[in-house]
């Protein structure tokens, strides 16, 4: 049976997230009944990452067994076909060996988080960057965010409800970048918690007001609690744009 691997983008705005739910459409579930339009089975797509509600990918990554030989641009093209209207599009299928796996052979996730410090209001960019008002100091954003990389107990900035096993992690980038009004804050790992980037994402912007300095930073990291975290970052800035095998 043959496994493919599928490229994938999409805006999250409409979905609950990446993953199956009860409570409303999920990108996974419509991907899976393209699957199942094109082959006439139940097929489990597996994906790199389960992104959240409102999150957006520019190349997420997952993978399928499907019964079927396909050749893999007829797959692509006509999951895309079964896609439509969603805001999802298939940029790549490829067959892989039986031995990869989009979650576990990951090697290295990168996000960004797009952020318009402007006091206008958004016009195109509605749901996909978040709008700070205030001015902020990217400058001491960046700084602060170094105190983030490397391998820490990241329990404060992890969801109540996040799964993993060890609140442990290794970031291994943590910029913040300024052009004109455009702020992104570029970050990289083998992996990340539960909401862990739009924890850091919402307290540097507390750094980027002046209410928190690095130090306050680096105390909030130290405490481990969830309630030492800064606020959370709304889910339209944040992309996956990118997994290493």
């Amino acid at each position: 049976m043959p496994r493919y691997k599928l490229t994938i983008e999409y805006d999250g705005g409409p979905f609950c997230g990446w993953q199956y739910q009860d409570n409303g459409p999920s990108v996974q579930g419509a991907l899976e009944a393209a699957v199942k339009a094109i082959c006439g089975d139940d097929v489990r797509v597996h994906g790199a990452g389960r992104t959240d509600a409102g999150v957006h990918a520019l190349a997420q990554v997952a993978h399928c067994d499907i019964a079927k030989h396909f050749a893999p641009n007829r797959l692509r093209d006509g999951l895309n076909a079964h896609l439509r209207p969603h805001p999802i599009g298939v940029l790549e299928a490829e067959i892989v060996p039986d031995s990869f796996e989009a979650r576990f052979s990951a090697l290295k996730r990168h996000y960004v988080y797009r952020i318009a410090n402007r006091r206008a209001n958004l016009a195109i960019d509605v749901g996909h960057v978040w709008r700070v008002a205030r001015p902020l100091d990217t400058d001491a954003m960046h700084a602060a965010a170094q105190r983030l990389i490397g391998k820490h107990d990241f329990t404060t900035f992890r969801d109540t409800e996040c799964q993993a096993k060890s609140p442990e992690k290794t970031l291994d980038q943590l910029d913040v970048v300024r052009n004109g009004d455009n702020v992104t804050i570029i970050t990289s790992a083998r992996s990340f918690l539960h909401s862990q980037v739009r924890s850091m994402v919402g307290s540097l912007v507390w750094v980027g007001h002046g209410r928190w300095s690095a130090d306050d930073l680096s105390t909030a990291l130290a405490a481990r609690r969830r309630e030492a975290c800064g606020p959370v970052a709304p889910p339209d800035g944040l992309y996956l744009v990118r997994v290493d095998y």
